[in-house]
């Protein structure tokens, strides 16, 4: 919109809700506009993320049929961007069992396991 087509909708825009209700109108306005360009920028960005997933979806396929040899490098980069984010959503490992120390006095050895519970077993059944 040209200068004096804004004009002319400010001076109608002024007729019809009168000064003292324009400035309510305009910040509803402001308000109205400002949050369709979120929901577009927000429904934009959904739609590349979406896109970017069905590309490696599709990368991750092709290098599958080939048996994961002789990858084009876009294969072998979508597969590592792959490996990458599985790692970063995976659960940090727990230690093993057999890798916590434990403490054994006599017939009876007392762990503790992870949850901080404390556990006696009892080793005389096995002499039986």
């Amino acid at each position: 919109m040209g200068f004096w087509e804004l004009l002319v909708v400010a001076v109608v825009a002024l007729l019809v809700l009168g000064p003292e209700r324009l400035p309510g109108a305009i910040r509803s306005t402001v308000k109205t506009v400002r949050g369709i360009k979120q929901f577009g920028q927000q429904m934009q960005a959904e739609l590349s993320d979406n896109l970017r997933v069905h590309e490696l979806h599709q990368k991750l396929k092709q290098a599958e049929e080939k048996g994961l040899v002789n990858l084009t490098p876009e294969e072998s980069a979508a597969l590592k961007e792959l490996t990458e984010a599985a790692n970063s959503v995976r659960p940090p490992t727990q230690p093993a069992a057999s890798a916590l120390p434990e403490a054994t006095t006599g017939p009876a050895a007392i762990t503790q396991t992870p949850a901080n519970e404390t556990v006696v077993k009892d080793e005389d059944k096995t002499r039986s």
